[in-house]
């Protein structure tokens, strides 16, 4: 294919100015113009997975929300997450709030405060972390977090939206959890911590509402595994979930 002319590339940068004011123009471009097509601002709340899970006759539930308010550089982030057992206490639960600000078209740096709360003592963190579309479309959330007690821990998760059909969609997930040192007053030992791999096969009734069944294995690793027998609890199993997901 030939380039195109010499002639297509000689005229002025913006047309408008060879027929209005171009100071005028100017003006309205560094104003109007980027407040219309640039000065976005919107929200979203999506309800990721709300599940109930089948564990050996112990049956629980879980939670992962997450929602912003703002433009396409800069937003306010709100997420949390949890799980518990049915008639038994709150397991664990966390509520992070987020400055969220564009580092590149696929990518957002994110920084804030956590604070989580269950059965083991609370933690107030500081939060830093990237979440965003990583090469062949995998959404990949990663943090890191700074406890008012000098504690660093880390988590990473990784899913994938496989689409089957134009309503039916497989969804690989799997979360780690890693600590810089042992925590024993959490059950949390140096390293690796806790691993988290499942599935989940959704069906999409509307793109805003998808009921889905599932399985997923868990198991605590290294240290957090020594913590988990020494307190009597479960070091690994597996769950069948059924869920919905939603946004609005």
């Amino acid at each position: 294919m030939a380039p195109p002319p010499a002639a297509a590339l000689a005229g002025p940068e913006h047309a408008a100015d060879t027929v209005f004011d171009p100071a005028l123009m100017a003006q309205k471009r560094a104003t109007r113009l980027i407040g219309e097509h640039g000065g976005y601002r919107g929200t979203m709340l999506l309800l990721d997975r709300s599940e109930l899970r089948i564990v050996d006759g112990r049956d629980g539930y879980a939670w992962d929300w997450e929602g912003w308010y703002g433009g396409d550089y800069n937003r306010l982030w709100i997420k949390t997450e949890g799980e518990g057992a049915f008639g038994a206490n709150l397991h664990a639960a966390e509520v992070q709030a987020l400055f969220s600000r564009a580092i590149g078209p696929w990518w957002n740096l994110q920084t804030g405060v956590r604070h989580e709360a269950g059965r083991r003592p609370d933690r107030t963190q500081l939060v830093v972390g990237v979440q965003g579309l990583a090469p062949y479309w995998f959404e990949v959330d990663a943090a890191a977090f700074l406890s008012s007690k000098g504690e660093l821990t880390a988590r990473v998760e990784a899913e994938y939206d496989q689409r089957l059909t134009n309503w039916l969609i497989l969804q690989p997930r799997v979360e780690i959890d890693l600590s810089a040192q042992d925590i024993p007053e959490r059950g949390t030992g140096a390293g690796l911590s806790t691993v988290e791999a499942g599935v989940r096969l959704r069906y999409e009734i509307k793109r805003e509402f998808a009921p889905y069944i599932g399985v997923q294995y868990e198991s605590a690793i290294g240290g957090t595994a020594r913590f988990s027998r020494e307190a009597g609890d479960d070091v690994a199993g597996w769950s069948i979930l059924i869920g919905l997901r939603s946004w609005f």
